[in-house]
């Protein structure tokens, strides 16, 4: 027995026509949209974004033929990938009909920002926060990585909020002195970069 056929027993089928635009479209991804975004892969050389793309087109299209379309029916399918099949091939001839772009010869040499900084700073940070208690750890976890209040994260934590406040005071003292002992100031700054 196929995959299709033992979950057309256990969901029952709605007569299309009664389908709300939003489970004709969750049901058209249930039944097909594995397959479908497989097969656009393929023809798209591995471009995961596009085959996407074309998957969500081919779903607008048989959502405006959803009178005539069953989304949970096998019959569908050749229909879905033959209109899939289209929209590719009609992108691939778009591109190659596109003239090739040229670019300022001067913006080829301006700096693009790489985000090394970012990630060394990251790093470092979470070193940093190695050094802590971990109950420091957990309360800047909630109160600046979540957001939650200090009451919030009191009954999270099942402290009192003068104790959050103060864990916050302290572990933002720790980590201020952990970044330095590292070479950062507060705000990122290198402090040999003064």
């Amino acid at each position: 027995m196929s995959a299709s056929a033992s979950t057309e027993h256990r969901i029952p089928r709605p007569h299309t026509a009664e389908l709300r635009p939003d489970e004709f479209l969750r049901a058209l991804y249930q039944f097909h949209g594995s397959a479908l975004l497989q097969f656009a892969a393929r023809r798209l050389g591995g471009d995961w974004h596009r085959a996407e793309d074309a998957l969500q087109e081919v779903a607008i299209r048989a959502w405006r033929h959803a009178g005539e379309l069953d989304p949970t029916a096998d019959s569908a399918r050749p229909w879905l990938f033959t209109v899939l099949r289209n929209l590719v091939i009609d992108g691939h001839r778009a591109r190659q009909a596109r003239p090739p772009e040229t670019g300022d010869p001067e913006l080829a040499h301006l700096p693009v920002s790489d985000d090394v900084d970012h990630i060394l700073t990251s790093q470092v940070l979470v070193e940093a926060l190695q050094d802590l208690l971990p109950a420091q750890r957990e309360v800047l976890l909630h109160v600046h990585y979540l957001g939650r209040s200090v009451n919030q994260t009191a009954t999270v934590l099942g402290v009192p909020p003068g104790t959050v406040k103060s864990r916050t005071h302290y572990a933002a003292r720790a980590l201020r002195e952990a970044l330095h002992s590292r070479g950062l100031q507060a705000g990122g700054r290198d402090r040999d970069a003064g």
